[in-house]
């Protein structure tokens, strides 16, 4: 029995519920595999069995003693048959509920061609939209799903090499260890350690402006910033208005409307005017000399309208970019059509940012945690 098109759940509820079925059986399908799983679904017809199957059995198991398994828990879930024993409390079945208002997946429907034949034509998934969709646009019912996608971004990545070692197979010789061993064995180093330096991620560093001409996107890019401080990676985060706020402590609450609710209170001028240059500066002078931007990536969320005085952001942003390991700067505006930084505070800016993006929709989000991600790519070997 395939499944009904019409009636397949959103892709990432699949994955979950699927890899959740998968662990009760047995077998170690993680997140990772899973997100790679709702990501496979989202690229195949949904409809075929075997794309399916196949996508399945290819992200979820590791290891050729999963595939029996495998089997017979994807007749049933994916065919409804019977057969599969799997520890569970007694009475419980296994279902899920699909709510009404949830956005679903590609829809299939066939249609008669001008031959008669029998034509199948695929209408584009409300998700997709919603990725592409402007955060100025999106309905507060479409934000609910939004921050459910947002949770899957990783702001991490960003490698660099420690000074720190770590036991390794190769590398520098261990001397200590190595001797450790040979008094096991009478005094004969009969097998040789190493060690190697230890590669840990880049701090990441995130500074939203929260002025009234960001109203549009702050809330958004609050909710990226939670997502981001919550994972547990190494990032610390500010908003900038009139004044500069660290609200790093409140966004590390895993529920998310507490968390927001808590760096509001802290927010005291939400909406309101914007210094730029002179937040900027108090981030150098209070935060990033002393060693919070040195070698991070620092990432500056902005429209780059300011009040005060350019020369002010001009040469903050100059000391940043001599610490910082990278300086990307997100400007929601830059999506606009024929959109040129033509604001003083943007045009101040531009010539100490490395990286510029969008951040106007969810797509342009996961543009920014790519390049958060490959920022030590070009020379991974040095640190700063």
């Amino acid at each position: 029995m395939e499944p009904e098109v019409e009636n397949v759940l959103p892709m990432v509820r699949v994955a979950v519920v699927f890899g959740r079925l998968l662990r009760r059986a047995g077998i170690a399908a993680g997140p990772d595999r899973v997100v790679g799983f709702a990501g496979a679904l989202e690229e195949i017809d949904v409809g075929d069995r075997d794309d399916v199957y196949w996508a399945g059995r290819t992200t979820l198991c590791s290891r050729p003693e999963d595939f029996e398994m495998y089997d017979r828990a994807f007749k049933v879930f994916w065919e409804g048959k019977e057969g599969l024993k799997v520890p569970s409390p007694p009475g419980q079945k296994f279902s899920v509920t699909l709510s009404p208002d949830s956005v679903q997946p590609p829809k299939k429907s066939a249609e008669k061609n001008e031959k008669g034949d029998e034509a199948v034509k695929l209408r584009y998934s409300p998700v997709d939209i919603l990725r592409k969709k402007n955060f100025a646009d999106v309905t507060p019912e479409e934000f609910a799903e939004l921050y459910r996608l947002m949770a899957d971004i990783n702001l991490a990545g960003a490698m660099k090499r420690s000074r720190r070692l770590e036991p390794s197979h190769r590398g520098r010789p261990d001397a200590r260890r190595t001797l450790r061993a040979a008094m096991r064995t009478g005094g004969e180093p009969i097998r040789h350690r190493y060690r190697k330096a230890r590669d840990r991620p880049r701090r990441v560093v995130l500074l939203c402006d929260v002025s009234g001409s960001m109203a549009s996107y702050s809330r958004a890019l609050l909710r990226f910033m939670h997502a981001s401080v919550a994972s547990g990676e190494p990032v610390e985060a500010f908003v900038m208005g009139t004044r500069l706020t660290r609200v790093t402590r409140e966004l590390t609450n895993r529920n998310p409307d507490r968390a927001l609710r808590e760096a509001s209170r802290t927010i005291e001028d939400w909406s309101g005017g914007t210094r730029l240059g002179d937040t900027v500066k108090e981030f150098v002078d209070v935060w990033g000399q002393r060693g919070m931007a040195r070698g991070a990536v620092v990432v500056l969320l902005s429209d780059g309208w300011d009040r005060g005085d350019v020369e002010v952001l001009a040469d903050a942003m100059r000391r940043i970019h001599r610490l910082a390991h990278k300086v990307i700067w997100v400007n929601p505006l830059k999506a606009a059509p024929g959109y040129q930084p033509l604001a003083r505070g943007m045009a101040a800016a531009l010539p100490y940012v490395d990286v510029f993006l969008s951040g106007h929709n969810f797509e342009s989000l996961q543009e920014l945690a790519y390049a958060v991600a490959g920022a030590s790519a070009e020379d991974s070997a040095t640190s700063r």
